[in-house]
């Protein structure tokens, strides 16, 4: 049975391929104290950090603030109560002594120049919008990353799998071998050359074993579990890889839904808000007073009458060559600023999306020459030699460096595989969208 059709019937069957991890060790507990947890599949750990994540949760909570702003920059300022003794004689400080003196309680509202908080709130509006796509964009690249993460470990999980199978096959070997040195029909050094390649997938499996590990902490950081939270993959049999749309129309897309975009165009219109604000301010804004004067009677009983008072003021932009125009060409430079800005991260949205979209085909491409061409003809040549070896017509050597052959084909056309998932979720990303 060809190998690669093994490790296709143990995708099938995900709780099989966590009894192989168990036996290797992988969900063992460390002195420290591992915890374990059960299979994870792609959309649990997205669901897990989407729901989870404290750096998405910080940012969610700014857009929440961000969206209380609007409504209190749109609102009047609040009115000034004020409460007065006038005309108080400073010798005796009898209320009753002068006629003049009495208790003022009075009222004040500042309105700015009309528009002015029709601006202010537009602007604050404009922000709110922008802290939301925001929340939109972390979303967008916290998905990526627990998908490139995933990916990762699927692909080590494969490679593990894999020197296993192939750790499980050269003992065969030496067993085979070893019966026949006893009997004088083989060398002895061929007994040592499989003995060293054994050692040396030994070593190799150590070293993805320790990646792997390093992976999971990571796939662990995101989802805001403890690092040492062991798990295996739960999957179904991997799918085809499927044909990418046009970079056209993944450009179009990332133009009318990617977040990022949407949060500078939100940027740029609150710009230009505050650039019509700092024109209103050549405009004075208008206080409205009034108040109600109470006097004493007069020593000898008379009656006095108490006052009222109305009142408006402004403020006068006498310094409107050093200030407020000024203040006009600050937010005009702020407007330029964000409108490049714009431009720029369009352009860079395209330039990364033109470059995934290369590193997908090639992956893809990658995989399907490894997939039906090199691993069979691998697994044809690694049955051949095997078989002409047991009758003696074969070296030891070209049958280990066939086997090599084959375990390096197989890695690679999972690394190509895991290659162009992660190229499909940096292009999701890209475009705006969570799957393509």
């Amino acid at each position: 049975m060809l190998r690669l059709r093994k490790m296709h019937r143990l995708h099938r069957r995900p709780f099989a391929f966590i009894l192989i991890l168990i036996g290797l060790g992988y969900f063992s507990s460390s002195p420290g104290g591992q915890e374990k947890t059960a299979s994870l599949s792609l959309d649990a750990a997205i669901s897990q950090a989407l729901a989870n994540n404290p750096s998405l949760a910080e940012i969610n909570a700014r857009a929440e603030a961000m969206a209380t702003v609007p409504s209190q920059a749109g609102s009047l300022p609040d009115p000034t109560l004020s409460v007065e003794m006038l005309n108080l004689p400073a010798d005796s400080f009898d209320v009753r002594e002068d006629f003049m003196t009495m208790v003022d309680v009075g009222l004040s509202q500042t309105v700015p120049f009309p528009g002015k908080l029709a601006l202010k709130e537009q602007a604050a509006g404009f922000e709110a919008e922008a802290a939301t796509q925001t929340v939109e964009e972390a979303r967008l690249r916290l998905v990526r990353d627990v998908k490139l993460r995933w990916w990762q470990l699927f692909y080590l999980e494969r490679t593990l799998q894999i020197l296993t199978e192939t750790e499980t096959t050269l003992r065969d070997v030496i067993r085979a071998v070893q019966a026949r040195y006893r009997v004088g029909e083989a060398l002895q050094q061929d007994v040592l050359q499989a003995q060293l390649e054994l050692s040396k997938l030994g070593e190799e499996r150590l070293i993805h074993t320790a990646m792997h590990h390093r992976e999971v902490a990571r796939l662990n950081a995101l989802l805001d579990r403890p690092p040492t939270t062991f798990f295996g993959l739960a999957y179904d049999q991997p799918d085809e890889l499927p044909e990418m749309l046009a970079e056209e129309q993944l450009d179009e897309a990332a133009e009318q839904g990617r977040p990022l975009l949407n949060q500078k165009r939100r940027s740029v219109d609150a710009a230009q808000s505050r650039v019509e604000l700092a024109k209103k301010d050549y405009y004075p804004d208008l206080t409205f007073s009034a108040g109600y004067a109470f006097r004493d009677r007069a020593p000898n009983g008379e009656n006095r009458s108490d006052f009222v008072r109305f009142g408006v003021s402004l403020n006068l932009p006498v310094y409107a060559g050093r200030k407020q125009a000024k203040a006009v060409d600050q937010q005009q430079s702020e407007w330029l600023r964000e409108k490049y800005a714009l431009q720029d991260a369009f352009r860079k949205v395209q330039a990364d999306i033109a470059a995934t979209l290369s590193d997908y085909r090639r992956a893809k491409d990658h995989h399907a020459l490894l997939r039906h061409e090199i691993v069979p003809l691998a697994e044809q040549t690694v049955a051949s030699l095997r078989a002409n070896f047991e009758v003696g017509k074969a070296a030891m050597a070209d049958l280990l460096r066939a086997t090599a052959n084959l375990r390096n084909a197989e890695i690679q056309a999972w690394q190509a595989y895991a290659q162009a998932q992660q190229a499909l979720a940096r292009l999701s990303a890209a475009a705006g969208k969570e799957a393509l």
